[in-house]
């Protein structure tokens, strides 16, 4: 061998012994990480939270959920047979079957993540700490005889990068310090108004032959067209001398009862409709004869139904008997846009009148 060759061969086995210890090192860099990452990996097995109340639910068990937060305070949805869902502290108001089945099937199916602290004093930083005092949302879901199936005080979320659409919840049990971060089909809603069901009526436009509205201030008048193919509504009537603002500016007025959803809900009786309130009555091409009664009251406007059907539209009348089933002695709360709507004077769909040049 050449002195050439003999370097050029020393030189391959020195990288040869290179590469080897770079290869070794880096496996022995991986299995130290493997090692870390066993060493703090969960040493517990992820479970539901509540095992048995799936068993609950399938057997008709639960008919009480209660409901404790600092900013919503206390309230219980309770299970009435011939009612269903009901809000005691709303005068058995129907509770919202779609949030009652989620919180449910969310307690049901809430599977832990991870441990989190079971330090009482850090409890704040996530929000178990429980309410009134704490941030926390308590939840308990029982049945026959006050049994508890299930009771949770539910903190802050986290995202939780699930692909299911999982939300990531902090939560804790009452009796217990350790809290977790779990895996939640939903969230739990700590407000009254987020459980009452919202459905009263919903009248589309294109059924809408003519509306009369009768404001506080101002004439009444009406919007009105001849056939569902018409487009747009003929406002009447507009005063000597003046002109509608533009085409089409009374179509907002016979589109009011449309997805007609509401704020919050009083007992009728607190408010004097009879005095002061608004008045618009929608008449469908089908039969259907809705008035609503709106009363402004600080910043709020607050509206009663009622409904009728002409005769032998049969129905409509089933639609009626709906609307005054959900309706009758009630005030719902309106979003101040919708409650504008209602009480729209004849003034503001009419152009301003031009002040004379001097």
């Amino acid at each position: 061998m050449t002195l050439n060759g003999y370097f050029a061969d020393r030189k391959r086995r020195q990288m040869a012994v290179l590469i080897a210890a770079a290869v070794l090192s880096g496996l022995a860099a991986l299995f130290a990480l493997h090692r870390r990452a066993a060493e703090v990996a969960p040493t517990y097995d992820t479970h539901l939270l509540f095992p048995d109340l799936a068993h609950a639910l399938n057997a008709g068990q639960v008919n009480r959920i209660r409901v404790s937060s600092r900013a919503g305070g206390t309230f219980d949805v309770d299970f009435v047979p011939q009612k269903g869902w009901i809000l005691p502290g709303r005068s058995n108001y129907p509770a919202s079957f779609d949030e009652v089945r989620h919180v449910l099937v969310a307690m049901a199916a809430m599977e832990t993540v991870e441990p989190k602290t079971d330090q009482p004093g850090w409890f704040h930083y996530i929000d178990v700490d429980a309410p009134p005092k704490g941030n926390g949302t308590e939840i308990t879901v029982s049945g026959d005889k006050n049994h508890v199936f299930a009771a949770l005080i539910v903190g802050k979320t986290q995202d939780i990068g699930d692909e299911s659409g999982g939300v990531g919840l902090f939560v804790r049990k009452p009796n217990e310090n350790q809290s977790w971060l779990v895996r939640s089909p939903a969230e739990i809603k700590p407000s009254q108004t987020d459980w009452i069901d919202k459905t009263v009526m919903d009248i589309d436009r294109e059924r809408v032959a003519q509306a009369d509205v009768h404001p506080v201030s101002g004439p009444p008048y009406s919007v009105s067209r001849a056939a569902p193919t018409v487009a747009s509504f003929t406002l009447s009537p507009i005063p000597k001398g003046r002109e509608i603002a533009y085409a089409g500016a009374g179509d907002n007025i016979a589109s009011a009862l449309d997805d007609f959803t509401f704020d919050d809900i009083r007992p009728a009786g607190d408010f004097d409709f009879d005095k002061g309130a608004s008045s618009l009555t929608e008449r469908t091409f089908d039969g259907l004869t809705v008035t609503a009664d709106v009363i402004k009251q600080g910043d709020d406007y607050w509206a009663r139904v009622s409904a009728e059907a002409s005769p032998g539209a049969a129905k409509a009348a089933r639609e009626a008997y709906k609307i005054n089933e959900r309706g009758a002695g009630w005030a719902f709360k309106l979003a101040s846009w919708k409650g504008a709507v209602f009480v729209a004077p004849l003034e503001s769909l009419l152009k301003p009148v031009e002040k004379p040049k001097k």
